[in-house]
This record gives C-alpha cells, sequence and structure tokens, in this order.
C-alpha cells in the first residue's frame, strides 16, 4: 500500500477533535488541571473516562503510521531533517508565546485560592517565566517554567522521531512477516492488550505519569512502542483487514471494560485491595486497545476513500488546532466562570470560543509566509512548485 491513507487521516482528526473537547471537559471535572471551574464537580467525569484510557495511545500509533509512509518516500536524513523542520518550531513558539497564558491564569488561581496578593506575583511576569525565577509554590508544589504543558505530545513525537531514525537500519532487517504472526487470529486483540497490561501493572505504580521527559518512563514504554507498532503496521493490510473483522467485538469489549471501571470507581472501597486494583488496570487497558481496534476497523471500513477537500482543510487545521486549544480553554474558562452564566450556557459557549479561536490562529498562521511552519503548517511551497501542483 503506497496511496494516502484517508481513513487514518480521518481518525487523526477525529482523534484531535476528541482531544480538544477532553481538555474542554478537564475544566469542569474535579481533576487536577491548570484552572478550574468554581462549579468543578465530578458529573462527567464517566462521559470523560469514555477517551481518557486511549485517545493519545491511538495519536501515538496514527503518527508512527504516518512516519512509514514519509521515511518510504526520503532517506533517513533527508526525513529526520524534515521532521525536525515541522515539530522544533510550534514546541519553541508554545513554550515561549502559547503557554505562558496558561501558567498566567494558573497561578492567578492558585494564589487567589490560598487567599494571598497577587501584584507581587505577577509582576514581570513574563521575565520570571522565561527565566524560571517565579518562586509560584502551593501545597502541591512549585511551577516549573519555561514549559510545554500539553504540547508534550509535540516533544515526545520529537524523541520518538530521533530514536526511530536511530533504530531505521535495525527495523529494515526484522522480520516482519514473522513478528506480525504476534497480532493474527486472537493475537490482533491479546498481545497489544497484554502488553499494555504489562506496562501498567509494573511500570505505572513506579513512575506515573508525569509528561516530563526526564522521568516518565512508563508512558514512554507505552508510547515509543506504539509508535514503533504503527509505523510496522502502517503498510500491512492483513492488520487491518482483520481489524475491520474484529470492530464489532473490540467495540463491544470497549464498552464493556468502560461500564465495569464506571462501576468500579463509583462502588469500590476507599483503599481497593490490590488485586481489585490490579484486575481493574487489566480492564481499563481492554477499554484501550477496544476502542483503538475499533476505531482502526471502522475508520477502515467506511474511510479509507473517503477524500475532498473537508478531509483536506481539516488535515492542515488539526496541528494548528492541537497547538492553541488549551491556551483558549484557560483564559476564555477562567473569564467565562466570572460571569456566572448557567452551565448550559458556558460550557458550549466555552467549546465555540474554543472552535472560533481555532479558526482565527489557523487564518493567521495561512497568511504568515515563511513563518507557516511555526504555526503547524507546511512550508508555504516554491511558485515553480505551486504552479507544478
Amino acid at each position: 500500500m503506497t496511496q494516502r491513507r484517508y481513513d487514518l487521516d480521518w481518525l487523526r482528526i477525529s482523534a484531535f477533535a476528541l482531544l480538544i473537547l477532553y481538555h474542554c471537559g478537564m475544566f469542569y471535572v474535579s481533576w487536577d488541571w491548570h484552572v478550574k471551574s468554581s462549579r468543578a464537580s465530578e458529573t462527567i467525569e464517566p462521559l470523560m473516562m469514555l477517551t481518557s484510557p486511549w485517545r493519545l495511545t491511538l495519536l501515538f500509533l496514527i503518527s508512527g503510521a504516518a512516519t512509514r509512509f514519509m521515511t518510504d518516500k526520503m532517506q533517513t536524513g533527508a526525513f529526520l531533517s524534515s521532521r525536525m523542520r515541522r515539530l522544533w518550531p510550534p514546541l519553541l513558539l508554545g513554550v515561549f508565546l502559547i503557554v505562558p497564558p496558561q501558567s498566567y491564569y494558573e497561578v492567578i488561581e492558585a494564589y487567589s485560592a490560598m487567599g494571598l496578593p497577587l501584584g507581587p506575583v505577577l509582576e514581570n511576569f513574563y521575565l520570571k517565566y522565561v527565566t524560571a525565577s517565579g518562586g509560584w509554590c502551593d501545597a502541591d508544589g512549585c511551577l516549573a517554567t519555561p514549559t510545554y504543558n500539553h504540547l508534550w505530545f509535540v516533544a515526545y513525537l520529537i524523541l520518538y522521531t530521533l530514536a526511530l531514525a536511530a533504530l531505521m537500519p535495525l527495523l529494515r532487517r526484522l522480520p516482519f512477516r514473522r513478528l506480525a504472526l504476534l497480532i493474527s487470529g486472537p493475537g490482533l486483540f491479546l498481545t497489544p492488550w497484554l502488553f499494555l497490561v504489562a506496562t501498567r501493572l509494573t511500570l505505572f505504580p513506579i513512575f506515573g505519569e508525569t509528561h516530563d521527559f526526564r522521568e516518565d518512563w512508563y508512558l514512554h514504554a507505552v508510547y515509543l512502542t506504539v509508535f514503533l507498532f504503527g509505523f510496522g503496521i502502517a503498510k500491512h493490510q492483513p492488520f487491518f483487514d482483520a481489524a475491520v473483522r474484529a470492530r464489532w467485538l473490540a467495540l463491544v469489549i470497549a464498552a464493556a471494560s468502560w461500564v465495569a471501571l464506571i462501576t468500579y470507581f463509583a462502588l469500590a472501597p476507599e483503599s481497593p485491595p490490590e488485586w481489585m486494583r490490579m484486575l481493574f488496570r487489566a480492564v481499563r487497558e481492554a477499554e484501550a486497545w477496544g476502542a483503538i481496534l475499533a476505531a482502526i476497523g471502522f475508520f477502515h471500513r467506511h474511510f479509507a476513500e473517503a477524500d475532498g477537500p473537508v478531509r483536506r482543510t481539516l488535515s492542515e487545521a488539526v496541528f494548528p488546532f492541537y497547538i492553541i486549544h488549551q491556551t483558549i480553554i484557560v483564559v476564555a474558562g477562567h473569564h467565562l466562570d466570572d460571569l456566572g452564566l448557567p452551565l448550559a450556557v458556558e460550557a458550549p459557549l466555552l467549546i465555540g470560543v474554543t472552535a472560533l479561536g481555532c479558526w482565527v490562529f489557523l487564518e493567521i498562521g495561512q497568511r504568515s509566509g515563511p513563518f507557516r511552519v511555526w504555526f503547524g503548517l507546511s512550508p508555504q511551497p516554491r511558485p515553480a512548485m505551486a504552479a507544478a501542483a
């Protein structure tokens, strides 16, 4: 398979859309986040758990698959240079311009909750942010800056791209046809699920999930492996055919696992026995791989040839949307909360403002000429190349 995979494009678009909605939801749940609604509660947390176990794992799998198509078109050095030119500028823009407002409002809410004056804390905020001299601390610790916040995904993608380039000579020698036996038959579900369970039971209790690339060994083990898995199966048609056949069963497994999880969190004692904790970690990974497998199967079944202007527009838009969306949510959420609107009005308004802000950021990026790559867009084609296209 050498043609563009439209089903993977649509899957990537959908996964990023779910992620943006998830971050809107983070404003309203009781889980820790940068800013919180004054009416945050546990109400929508079961809904959030529909995607929390798997959405980012799916994105790294898709990224690995997309990388396979790129590496087959160019030499390793050219590929690596191309990817670094596309990933580093948005990350740097994010760290020094996009993310600082998130930290600003996070500090405001933390210090307001402690009843401390904001004037001295916010004075020369940006200078303190970039020089790591803020000293912004509360009972949960100190805010380290400069930081990448939600753009950790881009930082990890850079690391995994470098790892892939180093491993490329070895990967090209691997017996993929023999390795494919591991994901044939029942192994289509069992092999990835057992891997996810093994890492969840062994590495997660030790390292947790930090999104600090220096110590995030549990997530590195999962995401790098999934990234390489996506690279390996990108052109392995039997995998996609099997996913199509298994899509309904995988969806049932994911749905049943989700119901079991939300029941467990609702009814389990505050300190459940270790065997129960381990059992439901395995259930969580059943939801994760079941949902991923079902999504791959349904999208390959229905969107493999679904091309058109909407796909092309959204394929270009998702990365700029990802870069800017969380800052919009944080800023808009903080100020909307002060208005005291009914939640039935405020929440859709927050989603709408986020969508509008994303489109504005995209429009600015499309008109930025040689700076397009800083907005997550492809470089502007040279006139001769554009005419040829």
